[in-house]
């Protein structure tokens, strides 16, 4: 491994530690704002998820994401997280 990598992996290490450490249900809403209520939460992935459905193939492509990912998950209920 050359030297990026071992930092990368340390970093991803790093990253699952801390998760770990707030729980898992902080763990899983990582990347929504902090300080939401429940009902802004769902708020929040409700629009988010039906973003996610129209974007482009190009732009699914630039966040990492396959179509069939990003149908997956903009098709869930926004309860679910």
């Amino acid at each position: 491994m050359n030297g990026l990598s071992d930092v990368r992996l340390t970093l991803h290490s790093q990253e699952l530690a801390k998760g770990q450490e707030s729980g898992t249900r902080e763990a899983n809403m990582r990347n929504a704002p902090s300080g939401l209520s429940r009902w802004e939460l769902f708020w929040h992935r409700l629009h988010t998820r039906k973003a996610l459905l129209g974007l482009s193939a190009e732009q699914l492509r630039d966040i990492g994401l396959s179509p069939e990912q990003a149908r997956e998950e903009g098709l869930k209920p926004f309860w679910r997280i």
